[in-house]
């Protein structure tokens, strides 16, 4: 199994690179996050740009390193956006971010997703009902109820949702990202896990929104896998600080983007989390 130093050492890696080079990963995403999304990016040490129209989509899937969707607000021109864009950016071969966001909420999100199967994204980054919920539509596991989605929040716990993350990203070739108050992230292969974080995330609108404009920041970086466990060390790491700071939710969000930019490589990197295998019995482990 890769060694906890090896990983480690790529974060730091990753962390380092995203503050040098500034790259650019836009964004399809939630309206009531948009501003949230972008400052998390550019805390990072990303550039944020921010699309909405078809040809916009098609056009910076080639501008930009990678790129982030989030299906939180959708509106009638989505339809034939997001398709578009996923397209071109398999086309091209540019990593991606999916956030399911309001899945199981209206035809058009389960349409979109159905299609997303045929240009899949190299993280996928939701909560433990999102997760599920696109495992079943997808058919990678099996049907044994119905997933816990209200609006944006989950009522599934992130262990849950392991095996179907794991499914997920032996599908996709890609990674996955559970947040909960203990993240998970695994590519199908290795599962890391880390808390951290502060309570006060879950009181503030935007925060797995912005977690998945910032995995992008660092997928134009690194693989998916690191890309998303980077982002989700940051966040624990902010949001712990950010904590001791607040007096409430309001203070808290200006800490945490505070945090976020004065996180460094070293400090990301050295944030903990535990690594184990998918399967015990994977060959080559």
């Amino acid at each position: 199994m890769i060694a906890k130093e090896d990983i480690r050492k790529e974060i730091r890696r990753a962390a380092a690179m995203v503050r040098e080079k500034n790259p650019m990963a836009p964004s399809v995403t939630n309206t009531v996050t948009v501003n949230f999304v972008a400052n998390a990016q550019l805390a990072v040490g990303g550039s944020a740009a921010m699309v909405y129209l078809p040809d916009e989509g098609e056009d910076m899937a080639g501008m930009g390193d990678a790129f982030y969707i989030n299906m939180g607000t959708q509106f009638p021109v989505y339809a034939e956006t997001l398709p578009r864009t996923a397209k071109a950016l398999h086309e091209r071969k540019k990593p991606w971010v999916l956030d399911p966001v309001g899945i199981g909420i209206g035809a058009l999100r389960e349409n979109l997703l159905c299609q997303f199967r045929s240009f899949p994204p190299s993280i996928l980054r939701g909560n433990a009902s999102e997760i599920l919920a696109v495992a079943k539509l997808w058919k990678l596991v099996k049907e044994t109820g119905g997933c816990g989605v209200r609006g944006v929040d989950s009522t599934d716990a992130v262990e849950s949702a392991r095996e179907a993350a794991i499914e997920i990203a032996r599908c996709t070739g890609g990674a996955v990202a559970i947040s909960g108050p203990t993240d998970l992230v695994t590519d199908g292969r290795l599962v890391v896990s880390s808390a951290g974080g502060s309570p006060f995330l879950s009181k503030i609108t935007g925060a797995g929104c912005s977690l998945g404009g910032v995995m992008a920041v660092y997928a134009t970086q690194t693989d998916p896998f690191c890309a998303a466990l980077t982002g989700v060390l940051a966040y624990n790491l902010a949001g712990k600080r950010a904590e001791a700071e607040a007096r409430g939710p309001g203070s808290f969000q200006m800490h945490f983007l505070d945090e976020l930019y004065l996180a460094t490589p070293e400090d990301i990197a050295g944030h903990p989390f535990e690594v184990e295998s998918a399967q015990q019995e994977v060959e080559n482990f």
